[in-house]
């Protein structure tokens, strides 16, 4: 995988500054570059495009499609111009080990292969806490990110390269795709948020077969299961996060922010706590410059059509 050191900087840069209000990030494997076995990204796992800055409407906003990547050279940034400014791509371009992750992480039919076993058997075992540690905060990063995040998945994206997913908000892949959490099945268990990251998304019951037999899935049995959003046809992951994205970056960048942590953070919360969050989220919006503009934009709209 990817560069762990330069995932994290990613990650803490993003969060410090995401673009000027950026709203959705992509990340997928890449043809040239991938974040976690191949893929692009707008803003954590192996490629991720990111979308406009500010309310120009333009503003930016990142889309996350997962690539793959190695050392410093591992991971790569990429920010899109043009009409796609605001989407950036994190990718993870690491070949030679399947974009496996490790302490340094694009293979086109990989996403992210996993840890990188080999380095792991160097490890001691205070090495290896540190290290799943690192990751589990660092995927727990992308995911409070305030920017829509994409994971885009082109070939295999086994154990920290599924959790890496994840963390994203959607998820995209190939119908040729194969996706799990084995590591029962090396008398571990999955340590960087997929014991809770799946549950919270196909239900216990699902998870707990999953984790407990290491069992493989496809595209299409992932989008069945609710794994991901969309499975298309292979080689085709990274257009139909790109149109998400593009979609999503038309989008006021503060209500995305905003909805981002209502449903988020309203999740763990019970229906009358979630409701006030609702309302708090709501009432940040209404004097906004992006409101009022999105308004105005609406009645010049309105009135064309009369």
């Amino acid at each position: 995988m990817a560069s762990l050191s330069r995932l994290q900087t990613i990650a803490r840069s993003l969060k410090r500054n995401p673009l000027p209000y950026s709203s959705a990030k992509l990340y997928h494997p890449c043809e040239a570059t991938q974040l976690a076995s191949s893929s692009r990204t707008i803003a954590p796992p192996q490629c991720l495009p990111s979308v406009p800055g500010y309310w120009q409407l333009q503003s930016r906003r990142t889309l996350i499609l997962e690539p793959a990547t190695s050392a410093s050279e591992s991971v790569k940034l990429n920010r899109l111009s043009d009409s796609d400014s605001g989407i950036v791509e994190v990718c993870l371009d690491r070949p030679g080990a399947k974009n496996a992750i490790g302490k340094d992480i694009a293979v086109p039919t990989v996403f992210c292969a996993g840890a990188d076993l080999k380095e792991r058997k160097t490890m001691s075992p205070s090495e290896v806490q540190f290290f799943v540690n690192s990751l589990r905060l660092t995927f727990s990063s992308l995911e409070d990110l305030h920017i829509p995040t994409i994971a885009v998945i082109e070939g295999v994206a086994l154990g920290g390269g599924l959790e890496l997913a994840l963390s994203c908000d959607l998820r995209i892949c190939g119908d040729d795709a194969v996706l799990g959490l084995p590591e029962t099945g090396l008398a571990i268990i999955p340590g960087a948020g997929g014991t809770q990251r799946l549950p919270r998304l196909v239900g216990k019951s699902l998870a707990k077969e999953l984790v407990f037999t290491g069992r493989r899935v496809g595209g299409k049995d992932a989008k069945s299961m609710g794994l991901v959003n969309h499975s298309v046809a292979s080689g085709e992951a990274h257009l139909k996060a790109l149109e998400i994205a593009r979609d999503i970056n038309q989008k006021g960048p503060l209500a995305l922010k905003m909805a981002k942590r209502a449903i988020t953070k309203g999740l763990e919360l019970d229906m009358v706590s979630a409701l006030e969050l609702e309302e708090d989220c709501y009432e940040q919006l209404l004097n906004t410059k992006d409101r009022l503009e999105g308004l105005a934009a609406f009645a010049r709209e309105a009135e064309t059509q009369v």
